[in-house]
């Protein structure tokens, strides 16, 4: 997030502008999505439209996620609040640490770990904001490359071989998708990588059998 206040700076984005964007959308890709199109000078209706579509990945994240709350009413009336507080990094530890965790505890850590996450995210967003007017030109321009670096640490804890294997062949793949359409090559990519990781670690399983 400090790199998309350094981003948000660059874009025309005021200070407030930044930090609601991101303690209302929390999501970065759609967060850039509307940073880049508001730049050039897009319609509203663009921008919106361009940032939900941007942030359609949170679709099947939540329905991997929201069964763990099913066993609690309590958990189960805020589902949709849930939703809204999901990032990649709550996901990802609730998915791993909630099934161990007794049913009437997960919405409670759920919680806790979201509200953590998105201050820390505009507290980000508001030191990458004001560093991008006072650091050299090209420590500011790093910062935009803290998120995919964060990526890279975040994805180097997977363990599962499905997951290892939709990695390695979407690193392969990405660049080459990318030059055939730089429009569409990340989410050609993206399906291809995961629906060839899912049949080949299928195979293995059933030639370990």
């Amino acid at each position: 997030m400090t790199g998309w206040g350094s981003l948000a700076r660059d874009s025309g984005f005021t200070i407030g502008v930044a930090v609601t964007s991101t303690a209302t959308v929390w999501g970065l890709p759609g967060q850039v999505a509307a940073a880049e199109l508001y730049a050039v000078g897009a319609p509203l209706l663009a921008i919106a439209l361009a940032s939900s579509m941007a942030n359609l990945r949170f679709f099947p994240m939540s329905l991997s996620l929201l069964p763990l709350f099913r066993g609690d009413p309590a958990s189960w009336r805020w589902r949709y609040v849930f939703v809204a507080m999901m990032s990649v990094n709550t996901w990802a530890v609730t998915l791993r640490n909630g099934p161990s965790l007794p049913i009437d505890q997960r919405g409670p850590y759920f919680t806790g770990l979201s509200v953590t996450c998105i201050a820390a995210g505009v507290i980000g967003t508001a030191a990458g904001y004001h560093l991008a007017g006072e650091l050299p030109f090209f420590v500011t321009v790093s910062l935009i490359f803290l998120n995919p670096i964060y990526f890279v640490f975040l994805f180097a804890g997977v363990r599962a071989r499905n997951g290892v294997l939709a990695l390695i062949i979407g690193t392969v793949l990405g660049p080459i998708t990318h030059w055939l359409s730089p429009e569409w090559g990340l989410p050609f990519c993206g399906i291809i990588a995961g629906t060839a990781a899912f049949y080949l670690d299928r195979g293995l399983r059933g030639a370990d059998a």
